[in-house]
């Protein structure tokens, strides 16, 4: 009869936690908004839509842009530079 109690007694103690994960309560409703509420969120969200067009555009950041080399492996060389002697005209 000992060890009858002692493992209803055991069994108890191991299913406890699992009736403590039961059904939680619904979560409270907001009540209904009224007419100037509701104008008022339409006004706060235009004013928010508006400024975000207000923000310019950013280029995408490049962290690792310092470390890179300038000109892209693979480039045509640069063009050397004309003199005056050897473009035949004399205007700036």
């Amino acid at each position: 009869m000992k060890v009858l109690r002692a493992a209803v007694m055991l069994s108890l103690l191991l299913a406890g936690p699992a009736y403590a994960q039961g059904a939680k309560p619904p979560p409270p409703s907001d009540p209904p908004k009224g007419p100037g509420e509701v104008e008022r969120e339409k006004s706060t969200d235009q004013a928010y839509k508006k400024s975000l067009r207000n923000i310019p555009d950013q280029p995408p950041a490049d962290p690792w842009g310092g470390a890179r080399a300038v000109d892209a492996p693979g480039s045509a060389p640069a063009q050397p530079k004309k003199t005056r002697a050897s473009s035949g005209s004399s205007t700036n």
